[in-house]
């Protein structure tokens, strides 16, 4: 009985020693001649496990704040333990510099939370966008494109349809230097004094012109003046569009100086931050200190698509 006991005791050891992912992968290696891909006593191996334990980095989850309302979520960070040993095997040696990351995206994506305006980015993720409502100012957007182009900086204009109705060709110059392009109605009314049925009907003119126009398919909708209906969100979404509002305004069209607008702007830009602006003088004027300064601060200028996607700001952080 004893002896049968142990011959039991014996193959159910056998049998998880070789279920056992880095033995059996030791022992198949041994056999085919090899060298040994992954070994549990390894002290590089365990090196770097340890590391990784140490530097990851959770993914956080999109939300409704009560504040800003739809808050995108942001890739967690970790450590690719079989790719980092691989590459640190060759030299034998743990170097911090030879770590792979690999990002984890988050369980609740902004996609999976019911229609709410999105008033800013992610606080975690180290990146700023810039959003330019246009249905006026053609004289400073040749300027304002130029500064961008100088900088190398991309940032979201939302077009009206009947704008971009009347000047198709400042409408292709925008999309033509990589800009994003959104909609922002087609006569600039007030959402809230708008029927549903008015409503859609702004969105979609808009977004037919600027298809025909550009080729571009609109993702996100700025309501003209910020003004939102009670469903303004659920209008917008049923037309496979998120809404946009902003964290930060330069209240350009007041035409104040441009040392004001970089005074408004400058302390609130921070990490998520949506910058509004339009194409006025002052801004025309600010916009290279605003974009010097905001990279000062460690912070990439995007367009809102960049800013609200899940993927690490890369190369900042």
């Amino acid at each position: 009985m004893r002896r049968t006991g142990f011959f039991l005791f014996a193959g159910l050891l056998a049998v998880a020693l070789v279920a056992n992912p880095y033995v059996s992968s030791y022992l198949h290696t041994l056999k085919t001649g090899g060298e040994p891909v992954l070994k549990q006593s390894d002290p590089l191996y365990d090196k770097i496990s340890v590391s990784a334990a140490e530097l990851r980095i959770p993914p956080t989850d999109a939300r409704i704040d009560k504040v800003w309302k739809a808050i995108p979520g942001y890739n967690g960070l970790e450590v690719d333990i079989p790719a980092s040993y691989k590459k640190m095997k060759t030299v034998g040696k743990y170097t911090e510099a030879k770590l792979v990351f690999k990002e984890v995206k988050p369980k609740i994506h902004l996609k999976d939370l019911p229609p709410a305006p999105v008033y800013r980015g992610n606080p975690d993720k180290p990146m700023v966008a810039f959003i330019v409502n246009v249905a006026w100012g053609n004289e400073y957007l040749p300027d304002m494109l130029a500064t961008l182009k100088k900088h190398n900086v991309y940032a979201s204009f939302f077009l009206e349809g009947n704008w971009v109705k009347k000047n198709p060709e400042l409408a292709k110059m925008i999309a033509n230097a990589g800009h994003e392009i959104g909609n922002h109605s087609y006569s600039h009314p007030n959402m809230k004094n708008i029927s549903s049925e008015k409503a859609i009907e702004e969105m979609k003119k808009t977004n037919e012109v600027i298809k025909a126009t550009t080729g571009i398919t609109c993702k996100w909708f700025a309501p003209p003046s910020g003004a939102l209906g009670t469903n303004t969100p659920e209008l917008a979404a049923s037309l496979n569009m998120g809404t946009v509002m902003w964290t930060a305004d330069t209240i350009d069209w007041q035409k104040p100086s441009p040392e004001t607008i970089i005074n408004r702007i400058i302390p609130k830009a921070e990490k998520g931050t949506i910058v509004l602006m339009h194409p006025t003088e002052p801004t025309a004027k600010a916009l290279e200190r605003m974009i010097v300064s905001i990279k000062e601060k460690k912070l990439k200028i995007a367009p809102i698509s960049e800013l609200l996607s899940e993927k690490r700001a890369g190369g900042i952080e």
